[in-house]
């Protein structure tokens, strides 16, 4: 009798956990969504520096009774600057939205902010991305709905831009305003 060898055996069970696991984040519900381990919880603290010329956001400004629009972006980010006119419309539409210019420099996002305009009515420096890590952020830009007592609602990832933006943040932003 042939005795097959464990070598035959190992690469087609490791396949196959591989597989199911793969299977199982495809078909689990909002599959293209990250975890937030801050929905429900309170937001994270903020910046303890502002942009400059700016207004300095203050955990207050999140407790403040009002649905507030907490936005992570840089200058020197391209996605960014994709989302910023819808910024802008947001703002101009009386939402209330604080930016975290992050892992940028003070010169830069002055200039950015002078130049495509300035949607905050608050903002955080966070020259290091420390705040950022504190509040789960993987990369700008991310934005976060937070409820008036400071309670984060939402998390949407990626530029508030095009199908996902109007079919995934729209309604959460509607839910979080009734």
């Amino acid at each position: 009798m042939a005795r097959i060898s464990p070598l035959v055996i190992i690469p087609p069970v490791i396949f196959a956990a591989l597989a199911g696991l793969f299977a199982a984040g495809m078909l689990r519900d909002n599959a293209d969504e990250l975890p937030s381990t801050f929905v429900g919880q309170q937001a994270p603290p903020v910046p303890i520096e502002a942009v400059q010329g700016t207004q300095q956001i203050t955990d207050a400004d999140l407790r403040s009774g009002e649905i507030t629009i907490v936005n992570f972006w840089a200058s020197w980010c391209p996605p960014c600057r994709a989302e910023h006119p819808t910024l802008l419309a947001l703002a101009g539409q009386g939402y209330r939205i604080a930016g975290v210019n992050f892992r940028d420099q003070q010169a830069q996002a002055v200039e950015y902010l002078t130049d495509e305009g300035d949607p905050f009515f608050a903002t955080g420096f966070d020259l290091r991305g420390r705040v950022a890590i504190d509040w789960g952020v993987t990369a700008p830009p991310e934005t976060f709905i937070v409820d008036g007592d400071g309670t984060v609602l939402f998390r949407f990832i990626g530029p508030l831009v095009g199908s996902d933006y109007e079919q995934r943040f729209l309604p959460e932003l509607a839910k979080a305003v009734e």
